[in-house]
């Protein structure tokens, strides 16, 4: 691509767009950001589109948002029956989400297909939902999730509510390639809603019926109730759409003590009191939350990202600090908690079944060992979560009963088809009710977990490598990877390697199918159960290094972590 021609043309083709052209003008003459913002068109894949804001081919805009969505129209209208299902939109608090979801819906209303537009920010489990519950052919979420705030992104969901799968991806991919931007028009809002193409959601139509639901999640409701005035927890959603469903849902099953961090309760695409991104992975984020948990006493802390769909928590140890679970961990604890219960009340199903992406602890298989329950794994990326959901239904095989990402990703419904921060919350909540119950804590429990099934070390480690020089230097570690695995790493011999983008799994010169769809990833599998595991990111320009390891003790398995990493480092330089 000539990426000076391509900057040429933007200035001419959005000439009536003074912020278009201001921002392109502010960048004349710099070469380097003008091949990084042309090199490239804004790449659609299962997670949809997401990147830095700004003008240009290799950035989020609305005229990227206007393509995408006329790509996706275009996808819907191979059946024009189906199509006329519509398609529901929502949106988080980050900067230009408002404006990118009445695009979104404003095309799909010039293209004949009605559009479901929230009236303000909802969460992106309450949009996966929705998806289902309007019996709508598809579903938009404008969001970057946890990303900084200089992003936004754009994620499409099936009729099923999960997120699109590999297969209708590429089809979208195709439709909006064929695209010429300045095609890609809005209709007026007036007459969208004159031709009653457009539809605005209020708060009765889907939010009501969401939590009605979500109520249905809790495995001892009285319990719940009994202990709800003795539970004292703080929130913050991060600025995001997790403050007003999350709230909800903890006060209507009876949570009376939620402080919640002032400073982050209401929207800012800013996320103006964060020193780091609004991730509630890191330790950074919780600060104005421990600091409000201590003044009021509290005993653990949760947080949402900005779009709601994955949850972070802090709990207080025994040294009377905070400690941040880990997303393994809160799986876990989750998970034991789940199967243990049901298992007490007689109420745990003989075909149930747990999913997990490969990249998450191997200590959740133990789990569902020990209560015969089966685990399933997948690729990472909740749609396939939302995928084996839908299977079991299909075959009536299994009973699905939990499903999780160490990304801190977590849901125990089948009415929603991806992480869901609303249910983690309630669920979370319901085992440190059931702690509280016992006279312990969720760092106890997690102890308890750990002593019983051994002590589980997971790290990630990310590199980033930008531009169009980090994706070469990316798929030049992984090529080099796959033609070169290691044989042992730290004295530990690799026992099988799965190459998931050849789709196989080798071990000892014998090859046998993955079974799962094919991805670039290279997971090595090591003696004692220990494994390392490296991929690209698929919506970051990062490379991803994850390492699990496990021993009884606990200090052993925090040395073979560290060793592990920095061995595993060196296959990426």
């Amino acid at each position: 691509m000539d990426v000076q021609a391509a900057y040429k043309q933007w200035l001419s083709d959005f000439a009536a767009d003074a912020d278009t052209v201001a921002d392109l003008k502010s960048i004349a003459g710099d070469a380097a950001e003008i091949e990084d913002r042309f090199y490239t068109e804004l790449s659609f894949g299962t997670a949809g589109m997401r990147g830095t804001l700004g003008a240009g081919t290799n950035r989020m805009n609305r005229y990227n948002v206007r393509r995408a969505t006329k790509g996706l129209a275009r996808y819907l209208l191979k059946d024009p029956e189906n199509a006329r299902r519509g398609v529901v939109i929502g949106y988080d608090s980050r900067r230009c989400s408002t404006e990118f979801a009445r695009d979104t819906a404003l095309v799909l209303c010039a293209e004949g297909v009605p559009a479901f537009l929230f009236d303000a920010l909802r969460p992106v489990p309450l949009l996966s939902y929705a998806v289902r519950h309007l019996n709508c052919a598809a579903g938009v979420v404008v969001t970057a999730s946890h990303n900084p705030p200089q992003y936004n992104g754009y994620k499409v969901y099936g009729e099923d509510g999960a997120q699109l799968g590999p297969e209708a991806a590429d089809e979208v991919t195709r439709c909006i390639r064929s695209l010429n931007y300045l095609e890609c028009v809005p209709m007026d809002e007036a007459e969208a809603r004159a031709k009653g193409l457009l539809h605005i959601i209020g708060n009765a139509e889907v939010d009501d019926d969401y939590m009605a639901q979500e109520k249905t999640l809790t495995i001892q409701p009285d319990m719940l109730k009994r202990m709800g005035s003795r539970l004292s927890i703080v929130y913050t959603p991060l600025h995001g759409s997790g403050n007003v469903p999350v709230r909800r849902i903890l006060r209507e099953v009876g949570i009376e003590k939620v402080a919640v961090v002032k400073e982050q309760e209401m929207p800012d695409g800013n996320f103006s009191t964060l020193t780091c991104a609004p991730n509630p992975e890191n330790p950074e984020a919780f600060t104005l939350a421990i600091k409000l948990a201590n003044e009021v006493g509290a005993n653990a802390i949760f947080a949402t990202d900005p779009d709601c769909d994955r949850l972070g928590v802090a709990v207080r140890g025994k040294d009377g600090s905070f400690h941040l679970l880990t997303g393994n961990q809160i799986g876990c604890v989750m998970l034991h908690y789940i199967l243990s219960t049901k298992k007490k009340l007689g109420t745990l199903p003989a075909n149930g079944a747990v999913v997990k992406s490969i990249v998450s602890t191997s200590l959740a298989n133990r789990i569902c060992e020990s209560y015969g329950v089966e685990m399933f794994e997948t690729l990472t990326g909740f749609k396939f979560i939302g995928e084996k959901i839908q299977q079991f239904q299909d075959e009536g095989s299994h009973t699905f009963l939990f499903g999780f990402e160490e990304s801190y990703g977590f849901l125990s419904s089948t009415f929603v088809r991806d992480k869901d921060g609303v249910n983690a919350s309630l669920l979370i909540t319901e085992v440190a009710a059931a702690c509280e119950e016992e006279g312990i804590t969720l760092y106890d429990r997690m102890q308890q977990i750990f002593a019983q099934y051994g002590y589980y070390v997971e790290k990630v480690a990310s590199t980033t490598l930008p531009g169009k020089d980090g994706l070469t230097r990316m798929k030049e570690i992984m090529s080099n990877l796959r033609e070169n695995p290691p044989a042992e790493l730290c004295g530990l011999k690799v026992t099988a390697v799965r190459d998931y983008l050849k789709g196989i799994r080798t071990c000892g010169g014998k090859t046998e199918p993955t079974g799962l769809p094919t991805s670039d990833v290279l997971y090595f599998e090591l003696e004692g159960g220990n494994w390392v595991c490296v991929r690209p990111s698929g919506t970051e320009p990062k490379i991803k290094l994850y390492v699990n390891t496990n021993d009884k003790d606990q200090a052993k398995a925090n040395a073979l972590n560290e060793a592990l990493q920095k061995a595993s480092a060196a296959l990426l330089a």
